[in-house]
């Protein structure tokens, strides 16, 4: 298993924990939520008990409705704010890992060799973050001797806004690589929410028809 691999995997892990760590925050705010949902239903049924047959049963099945609908956006909420924790973790990792020097700046040069046998063109644009452009440069005659013998590589005139990562483009910019922490993220989003709710978020945390089963 490579690096890259690794580092993906290492991602999804970390993900998977956190939702366990978060799972036991979802349960309790989710009975708190059936429960006061479920009070202010038998509140509601005791007020306007004396009106509910005149209202009739339509309109009484649109407030229900309503409410139901208040619930699903809150729970909604709740879904997005977890994904963003767990992002925002994920972010923080990638951080500590830029932390690593050695291990980092090895990771950098095998995401750019990876791009330069994808992209057909011979000559390669690199570009990555202010810190990462200084590093790169520092180190760019290590990397040409590493690409393979029919490829060259230039740095990109102005660095990027990216966490980490490189981005590898042919000369015209056509094609593009991106290995930034933000395009891996990105591409790996889905994987990672579905992940957070199959944990977090149980098929029995929607509240479906909770008012009219």
């Amino acid at each position: 298993m490579n690096q890259v691999q690794a580092l993906e995997q290492a991602i999804l892990a970390r993900a998977e924990r956190l939702a366990n760590e978060y799972r036991e925050r979802a349960n309790r705010s989710r009975d708190s939520i059936l429960r006061e949902a479920s009070e202010r239903l038998r509140m509601r049924e005791a007020r306007e008990e004396g009106i509910a047959k005149s209202l009739g049963e339509r309109t009484f099945r649109q407030q229900i409705q309503a409410s139901e609908l208040k619930m699903q956006s809150h729970l909604d909420l709740m879904r997005w704010n977890l994904v963003q924790d767990v992002e925002r973790a994920l972010a923080g990792r990638m951080k500590r890992f830029g932390e690593d020097q050695a291990g980092y700046d090895a990771w950098l040069t095998r995401l750019i060799l990876r791009a330069a046998t994808l992209i057909e063109g011979k000559h390669l644009i690199v570009s990555a973050n202010a810190h990462d452009h200084r590093g790169l440069a520092a180190r760019w005659e290590e990397i040409l001797e590493a690409l393979p013998a029919d490829k060259s590589a230039v740095l990109a005139d102005e660095p990027i806004q990216t966490l980490g990562g490189v981005l590898v483009t042919d000369r015209e910019r056509r094609i593009r690589v991106d290995n930034t922490f933000e395009g891996r993220l990105e591409r790996l989003r889905p994987m990672i929410q579905q992940v957070i709710l199959e944990r977090l978020l149980p098929s029995g945390f929607d509240t479906g028809n909770l008012f009219t089963g």
